[in-house]
């Protein structure tokens, strides 16, 4: 029998880390989708959906009665079938989840594509996905007019719209979910195991690649947010700030939120006055949001109070980058009666994969949390291969029901990055601390390599947020014929600020190794981030680069 250290969660003889949280269960029936699965959920809510800007609400039974209606009409008079991709390029609308859950209960599978990327973006994410249909709004019909695609609108009149020979606009989702569902449908049978959803991971460090998650992958994605929230113990009021088109919003909304009775307040995008009205109007308790807007909070936490009444809140749930000591405590100290819950996950897996679930474990300051429920980890050498105990450096594995199936038309990326035994090589370098902690150390790819020496460009960046006059920053690998790289650093001055280059570097070399030292600066208007808060370094790497 193994023995796994119960602080730690660590085994010796097979250098695996297991979850220290009580594992979810799965539904024994293999014969299920997860719309089934969330539709079946006894809860006692009432209002699912309300849309922050004109107030338009859905209850749990209009949701439903939407989902049926919309399912059957596209599989009698669309002929949508089991294995068929659906394209959903819309900003964040009560409606969304509607689709999503239509479309995967036909067995179809949903590809989302974020609203401002452009249309040669969305052009090749529609040749790699090949969908057979789209749902959009008017006012982003033009990104994809090349496609040839027939298209359902969100909302606008069909007829206006019809004249443009490239798109063939067959209806409206308003009217179609106002029609009776049809008595007899085609009714295929959908298993845990068949695709639900192909997302497109946010490619910071290269080309974006299609994920492709089963059923049985959002299914445990939902057990995990219900059982993290305990959202079976009353109903809570979310604020949808995130993407829904991201892993995090349809992690949250989609699925988990409405799984669990409690209702979800929706921004069409994020404007800091309307999710603090939004607040103050509907009494929210959780606010899930990216770092940035975290600070923004701390920082102009004065004006806030004096304008809105955040009484209600509860909770602020933090993804995509861990919080530093400084933001945490200056949150925690403008904002006394808010818990503060990070989490870690990938699009690959389902963006579940470890987290904090008490403002005890946030304080263990620059964690990612502790590993999800029924998810699994190693810590391994990218250059030999060992698997390492606690407090020692390496690239984290995860394991686990919400792990990706693999990349969609590429088996030279999902062979690279998904074991034949079902570990994720995630990318990340990460240690686990011997209570369990999982600490983000740095993006492997994003290694700056000096001289031989590996410099994590997060690690200087945390120095260079220490500076009392920056307020952003970002590192980056600049190529060098003599060193190989050397690190390069974007900052965002703070206001009045006039800090120097030669300031910036200074400040860091006082406090690194040589071979750590910034050796060149530049000042920008803003980091360019995605939509969970990640430097695109890519981006900034293009932007020195171009001159050379």
């Amino acid at each position: 029998m193994a023995t796994i250290d119960p602080r730690s969660g660590y085994c010796p003889s097979n250098s695996t880390f297991y979850s220290k949280r009580k594992p979810i269960t799965l539904p024994s029936n293999q014969s299920i989708d997860v719309t089934t699965f969330i539709s079946s959920r006894a809860h006692s809510g009432k209002i699912a959906f309300i849309d922050a800007s004109s107030g338009q609400k859905l209850s749990f039974t209009d949701v439903w009665n939407a989902v049926e209606a919309l399912a059957s009409c596209l599989s009698v008079n669309m002929g949508i079938r089991k294995g068929h991709v659906v394209l959903l390029l819309s900003p964040n609308s009560i409606y969304f989840p509607v689709i999503c859950l239509a479309v995967m209960s036909l067995g179809g599978i949903i590809t989302t594509t974020n609203p401002l990327n452009t249309s040669s973006e969305i052009s090749k994410q529609i040749k790699d996905s090949k969908p057979v249909l789209a749902f959009t709004i008017p006012e982003l019909l033009p990104k994809i007019t090349g496609s040839n695609l027939p298209v359902i609108l969100i909302n606008g009149e069909e007829l206006a719209f019809t004249s443009d020979s490239k798109l063939r606009i067959i209806g409206t989702l308003e009217k179609l979910i106002m029609e009776k569902p049809a008595e007899r449908r085609m009714k295929e049978r959908v298993t845990q195991d068949d695709t639900a959803t192909l997302l497109y991971s946010s490619g910071t460090t290269g080309a974006s690649k299609g994920v492709i998650s089963s059923h049985r992958n959002l299914i445990a994605m939902v057990q995990t947010i219900v059982g993290r929230f305990k959202l079976d113990e009353g109903e809570q009021t979310f604020i949808c700030t995130v993407p829904m088109f991201h892993i995090y919003g349809l992690a949250a909304f989609a699925a988990g939120i409405l799984a669990s009775g409690s209702t979800v307040v929706v921004l069409s995008k994020f404007e800091m006055d309307e999710m603090l009205s939004s607040i103050h109007k509907y009494k929210a308790s959780y606010l899930p949001l990216v770092p940035p807007i975290l600070v923004a909070l701390v920082n102009n936490a004065g004006l806030i109070q004096k304008k809105y009444d955040l009484s209600s809140l509860k909770n602020v749930l933090s993804g995509g980058a861990p919080l530093s000591k400084e933001v945490t405590e200056g949150f925690l100290e403008k904002y006394p009666s808010v818990r503060i819950l990070q989490g870690y996950g990938l699009t690959e897996s389902s963006g579940i994969g470890a987290s904090t679930d008490s403002l005890e474990e946030s304080r263990r300051y620059g964690t990612a949390g502790m590993l999800s429920p029924s998810m699994e980890a190693k810590i391994v050498d990218p250059e030999s291969g060992e698997a390492f105990p606690v407090n020692k450096t390496g690239e984290l594995w995860l394991r686990g029901p919400s792990i990706m199936k693999g990349y969609f038309s590429n088996e030279e990326a999902t062979a690279s990055t998904l074991g034949s035994d079902g570990w994720l090589r995630t990318g990340d370098l990460c240690y686990i601390d011997e209570d369990g902690f999982i600490f983000v150390v740095d993006r492997l790819k994003e290694l700056i390599k000096y001289k031989g020496y590996q410099v994590p460009p997060a690690e200087l960046e945390a120095l260079l947020l220490t500076h009392p006059e920056i307020s952003d920053a970002a590192v980056i690998p600049f190529p060098d014929k003599d060193v190989g790289q050397f690190p390069m650093a974007y900052i965002v001055r703070k206001s009045g600020s006039t800090i120097s280059e030669s300031a910036i570097m200074d400040f860091v070399a006082k406090q690194v190794a040589p071979y750590k030292r910034i050796r060149r600066v530049a000042f920008v208007a803003s980091i360019p981030k995605n939509p969970s808060g990640k430097i695109l370094r890519k981006d900034l790497i293009k932007l020195a680069t171009c001159k050379l």
